[in-house]
């Protein structure tokens, strides 16, 4: 079972990229359309600062699963999701009814960073802390097996 779940994290930062890019395919209305115009276009606004945070997030699990999760492996964790922000800001300008702005990259980005500190100041810096021993304690149980 920890091989499917191991073999399942590996992939899940890949169907995940694969799931925004579909998603950027289309209108931004696809999924969900909220009753009031301004509630509806601050929600999806919001959602800039946390699509690619799980992106990176994604990919520490997959590290995490391998025992591969260090100092510099988080770093260029975050640059692919980071850039992937960009390159999909830049995919949404050539999708009729979608839109590409600087503001929303930089959205993508402080989510990243946002995630990227959380990592570096707990799992690298602080052990003790609730987030660094949750971390070590899945890192433990995929990695026990094998």
């Amino acid at each position: 079972m920890s091989k499917l779940i191991k073999w399942g994290l590996t992939v899940a930062p890949f169907l995940y990229m694969a799931l925004i890019w579909y998603m950027s395919s289309n209108p931004d209305d696809m999924i969900i359309r909220m009753e009031h115009d301004q509630f509806d276009r601050i929600f999806k606004e919001s959602l800039h600062l946390i699509e690619f945070a799980i992106l990176y997030i994604l990919f520490v699990l997959a590290l995490l699963a391998h025992n591969r999760l260090t100092y510099t492996a988080s770093f260029i964790a975050a640059m692919v999701a980071g850039f992937y922000g960009l390159t999909d800001e830049i995919h949404q300008s050539f999708v009729p009814y979608r839109s590409a702005t600087l503001i929303d990259a930089v959205k993508d980005l402080l989510g990243v960073a946002v995630c990227l500190a959380i990592v570096n100041r707990t799992y690298f810096k602080n052990k003790m802390h609730p987030i660094a021993r949750g971390m070590e304690w899945f890192r433990f149980k995929m990695t026990k097996t094998n």
